[in-house]
């Protein structure tokens, strides 16, 4: 498995190299929008994943790879194909890769943040992101499609309890989609709540790549600037990530690899796939050759033509 990815152009921490710390499609939730498609079980158990000394290994490997190519690295982020916190030696991984010496991030859908152990493994980033879609209960049902396990109200809690004991940075993001919360009663509320917390900054989001739902889009941009206006109304410091970010990639030697790597966790358009393409010497025969051998795959989103790589169940 290639644990290190990247780094990818981040809208929010720059040059990230990503780390995909989890199996796939492993996550407690089923979100409508989810861009590297459906969650095949559900779960809410954090369990081991990969060894702490092998994630650093390979993000050492990764860094020294692409330093090596001229690129530079802003932030270390744990951002799998699912849910990283479901990883129960979170926290390990993260302290062993202080010694790289670059600021970490974690990137949460915060379903878990109940649990104290998890909260106490996220105490250990310096950046952390969670997810706040909706705090209305039937439109958190409909757009996360939670483990059925699941309740609002002590994920909510939790994220209170986590943003009053954590001294990094922590910022949240919604996800907008038409239809679903986008409305102005559910984005008061969502201000409301937010406003309660100790976030330093909401990320307003729209769908940008293939979702797991067919037809599943984004507001207009009317919509979203409302939306803009309603959370910055209650003192809220508000960023819209409604913007492509870019096809500045990082190669590391193996263009097969870059491209299965990158694109099991953030699907590329083929502007992205050329631009890995001509830094490393490659043609779209490689890609071909991919899609042939069901490792890759192509579909179209809103005119946009993106590659996902495969996602396999274990076993």
């Amino acid at each position: 498995m290639d644990i290190a990815f990247g780094p990818v152009p981040s809208r929010r921490l720059g040059r990230s190299l990503g780390i995909n710390n989890i199996p796939p499609k492993h996550c407690s939730y089923a979100c409508v929008y989810c861009q590297v498609g459906p969650t095949p079980e559900e779960e809410i158990s954090p369990r081991p994943s990969y060894r702490p000394e092998e994630i650093l290994r390979q993000v050492r490997m990764r860094l020294e790879a692409v330093r090596a190519h001229g690129d530079a690295v802003d932030y270390l982020t744990f951002v799998p194909d699912g849910e990283p916190t479901l990883d129960s030696r979170l926290g390990e991984s993260i302290d062993a890769l202080r010694e790289l010496g670059l600021p970490i991030a974690v990137i949460s859908n915060a379903s878990l943040l109940w649990y104290a152990d998890v909260r106490s493994a996220l105490r250990r980033a310096d950046w952390v992101s969670v997810k706040v879609d909706s705090v209305v209960p039937g439109v958190w049902e409909r757009i996360n499609r939670p483990h059925g396990v699941l309740r609002l109200a002590d994920i909510l809690g939790g994220i209170q309890r986590f943003a009053s004991e954590f001294a990094g940075r922590l910022v949240s993001e919604t996800m907008l989609v038409a239809g679903l919360n986008d409305g102005d009663e559910d984005i008061a509320a969502l201000g409301r709540f937010i406003a309660t917390t100790r976030i330093g900054r909401a990320y307003l989001a729209i769908p940008h790549r293939p979702p797991a739902v067919a037809g599943v889009r984004g507001p207009d941009e009317a919509v979203v600037l409302r939306a803009f206006r309603t959370l910055a109304d209650k003192g809220l410091e508000v960023e819209l990530l409604t913007a492509y970010e870019g096809d500045v990639f990082a190669f590391g030697g193996d263009l097969r690899v870059e491209i299965l790597a990158i694109s099991a966790v953030h699907p590329l358009r083929t502007s992205a796939i050329q631009a890995l393409l001509d830094k490393g010497g490659g043609s779209m025969a490689l890609v071909d050759a991919l899609l042939a051998s069901g490792e890759l795959r192509r579909l179209e989103h809103e005119g946009e033509v993106f590659y996902l790589r495969r996602l396999h169940r274990e076993g």
